[in-house]
């Protein structure tokens, strides 16, 4: 913090001393700021709309094993490959909005484990994640929640 308002107390006093070379340096470094903010921000934009164009389903499976009975599906509609994907799983009553999955530090960790292409599909039995007491997975809902992804070219 000290640096910073270092910085800034210098860089008024060579505004105020020399403003007809410093305003154009300022100028210049402020639109270059403002390139890579707008650069920033489409990058995030794009990454937004590919995670837009997963589709991915949570359901519980009898066909799964008894330690990891939810089955998730995932399929990448987007252009590119996605390289890392990350997600929590919400547990909805029906027509409800309060997650009832307890977040806890041994909860389980989602990830797909593999570099997914465009078009292709992803299925795994995964664990449940730990439930609020009085709670049946049966009668629940499961919603894939804080998607981050990472894409490729």
């Amino acid at each position: 913090m000290l640096i910073g308002a270092l910085l800034t107390f210098t860089w008024l006093v060579l505004l105020v001393r020399y403003p007809t070379r410093a305003v154009p340096i300022s100028l210049a470094a402020l639109f270059a700021l403002g390139l890579v903010a707008l650069w920033v921000i489409w990058q995030d934009n794009r990454e937004q709309r590919r995670l837009e164009q997963i589709e991915f389903r949570l359901e519980l499976d009898g066909n799964c094993p008894g330690d990891r009975p939810l089955r998730a599906q995932l399929r990448n509609g987007s252009d590119a490959g996605l390289h890392d994907l990350r997600w929590q799983v919400g547990a909805y009553q029906p027509g409800d909005s309060i997650n009832l999955a307890d977040s806890r530090y041994d909860s389980p960790r989602y990830r797909a484990p593999h570099t997914l292409l465009p078009g292709s599909d992803w299925s795994e039995c995964l664990p449940l994640p730990p439930l609020r007491p009085g709670y049946r997975a049966e009668s629940l809902e499961f919603r894939a929640e804080r998607l981050r992804g990472r894409f490729g070219e």
